[in-house]
């Protein structure tokens, strides 16, 4: 795996979001640099309400020491039609392997609740990404203009059992 940093050295945690998490989670989306310019409309208004944490399967990474328990990534697992929704990763560490540690306990999680696979609508920028952890492209989510004007990639995760 490539990496613009270095692994993590420091212990994550990975949780249950709860709904005081919200407001932070929302700052990650719209936060990040991956959808600046022409992609910055699509995450715009976003927000990750506290009724959102509470109807889906949402995880965060919480580090620890020098990060002092601040939120670094999150993942929102959705189990029907099963889709994972939202992952994201801080800017500042990204490259560190909490995206892979999100995707195996998403991976986790799933098979816990009986998936066997998954989709996920990549945004373009995180194509990449989603080949080194193991997803499989299977085709394309066109454009749905005027939320998303851009065609996106589609995968699918396979849940083999334990």
């Amino acid at each position: 795996m490539s990496s613009r940093t270095s692994p993590v050295s420091q212990p994550i945690t990975i949780r249950r979001a709860v709904a005081r998490d919200a407001k932070r989670l929302t700052r990650l989306v719209r936060g990040s640099g991956a959808y600046e310019g022409k992609y910055a409309a699509a995450v715009a208004g976003y927000r990750v309400s506290p009724d959102y944490i509470e109807a889906h399967r949402a995880f965060v990474a919480v580090g620890a020491d020098e990060y002092e328990g601040r939120v670094l990534g999150f993942y929102s697992l959705v189990l029907a039609p099963p889709e994972l929704d939202l992952l994201f990763v801080a800017d500042d560490v990204q490259g560190r392997g909490i995206g892979r540690l999100l995707v195996e306990h998403m991976q986790s999680e799933a098979r816990a609740a009986g998936l066997d696979r998954l989709k996920v609508v990549s945004h373009v920028p995180a194509e990449d990404f989603y080949h080194r952890v193991g997803a499989v492209r299977t085709g394309t989510a066109f454009a749905n203009p005027p939320a998303v004007p851009w065609d996106r990639p589609e995968f699918e995760f396979r849940i083999p059992p334990e």
